[in-house]
Formats: C-alpha cells, structure tokens, sequence
C-alpha cells in the first residue's frame, strides 16, 4: 500500500477521525480479502499544524499576497510529508482548499483535493443540488461551486448572513467540544437556506468539525437525519484516501 501523507491539526478533532477511519476501512479490506494475520494498514505520517497559527495567516480575497503566509505554511506542511517518504498526501481541512492550487505548487507528490471528491461522490447518488456549510472561506469559495458545477451540481452557499453567522459560532463550538444540542441547530440553519433552492437539496458538511454534531453518524459518508440527508466531507475525503493507498 502506499504510504500516505495527512496534513492536520486543523483542528485536531477531524485529524482523529481521517485517521480512525483509513484504519477502519484497512481492517474491513483485510477481513473482506480472506487474508491471514494481523489487518494490514497503510503506513501514514501527520503533519499537525497550529490551528491558531493557520486561522491568523488567512487572507482577504482579492489580495493575493495577503495569502503568502497560509499558502506557505501548509505548502511546508506537504513538502515535509514529501520528504518523509508519503507517496501522496491530503489536507485534513476544507479551508486550505480554496487555495489549493497555489499550495499544492512545487509538491511532486499527488495531493487529494477534498473538494472534487465531494462533487464526484455527491454526483454518484444523484444530487443535483447541494448547500455548503462550512468555515467563511469555505462557504465563499467559487472553487468549491465550480468543482460541484463540473459535476452537475448546484452548490450554493447560505445567502442569508445571519446564516453564515450561526454556522461559523456552531464550528467554534464544536472545536471546544460542545456538541449539545448541535444537531438541532445545524437542522434550523439549513431550513432557513431551503428558499434558495428548487427543492430540498443535500447538506454538505464542508468543514470537518461539522460531524461531530452527530455523533453516532460521524463516521458515515452520507447520512439522514430527520429528513435532512447530509454529506460527510471529511469522511469521503478519508476514503478517498484509502482508495487511492490500494489502488
């Protein structure tokens, strides 16, 4: 298997679950091929960055050179994992993902782009429409839009900045571990963006803390949830990994 890359820390909670969940699929690959002996895992080595440090290097859109500080630091992130011996690499955070063209530039290794595999895994069940929620930078990201849009999907971020807002305090929370009564208000932030569209689209959790609002179906790629049915990023993002480790 190929030995894989994880860029961390952004936050630490979602770095656990990238983690725990390449192994969980190894362990099931292992049983599912009849193999004897211990479950074979890909090697892996994680680069945990300073959460306070990459949330103080974001930039102001429009301003490219107000971005150097946070393209730099994770580019150092991955070429580390390059020189550790990774085959490939991936970025356990939606943010950096905006930027990730200018990060990933001088890094010879492949790099998974959490962002396509959202919009190709979403098209693969039939999702024509899709609500981002996620970080400021995730939910403003036309990258995001057009990666969904290759696909055949409408991805639209909150319209409303009340929102926004409340999607930003409810990552905040659950970064420090509050999840009561998490769910409940991720449900109340979606219904208010259902105007926005045709019909009831999917609700993808594009910030990797998002899950942890469910706890018992945090390690699923697609879920439903009182007849909202919500995309796990994080997780696809983690298989994609593991795919891509045995292939």
């Amino acid at each position: 298997m190929k030995k894989i890359g994880i860029v961390g820390g952004v936050a630490w909670i979602s770095t656990v679950d990238y983690y725990t969940e390449i192994c969980t699929r190894s362990e099931e690959w292992h049983a599912a091929s009849g193999l004897p002996g211990p479950p074979s895992t890909p090697e892996m080595v994680i680069e945990s960055l300073d959460h306070n440090k990459a949330v103080a290097y974001l930039g102001v859109e429009g301003d490219e050179e107000s971005w150097r500080g946070f393209d730099d630091y994770h580019r150092a992130a991955l070429q580390r994992l390059e020189l550790s011996g990774a085959d490939f690499a991936l970025m356990a955070s939606n943010t950096p993902h905006h930027r990730f063209e200018t990060i990933v530039r001088g890094v010879t290794i492949p790099v998974l782009d959490i962002f396509e595999v959202v919009a190709k895994e979403s098209a693969q069940i039939g999702a024509s429409e899709v609500l981002i929620l996620g970080t400021a930078v995730t939910m403003r990201s036309a990258r995001f839009r057009e990666a969904f849009a290759r696909h055949g999907i409408q991805g639209v971020s909150p319209a409303d900045e009340m929102a926004r807002r409340s999607t930003i305090e409810l990552i905040q929370d659950l970064q420090l571990g509050k999840v009561e009564g998490a769910a409940k208000r991720l449900a109340a932030i979606a219904e208010e963006c259902y105007q926005q569209f045709k019909r009831q689209p999917l609700v993808c959790l594009a910030c990797t803390e998002l899950p942890c609002a469910f706890p018992e179906w945090k390690m699923f790629p697609f879920f439903g949830v009182d007849d909202i049915v919500y995309i796990n990023a994080a997780i696809l993002h983690a298989n994609a990994a593991f795919n891509f480790a045995v292939e």
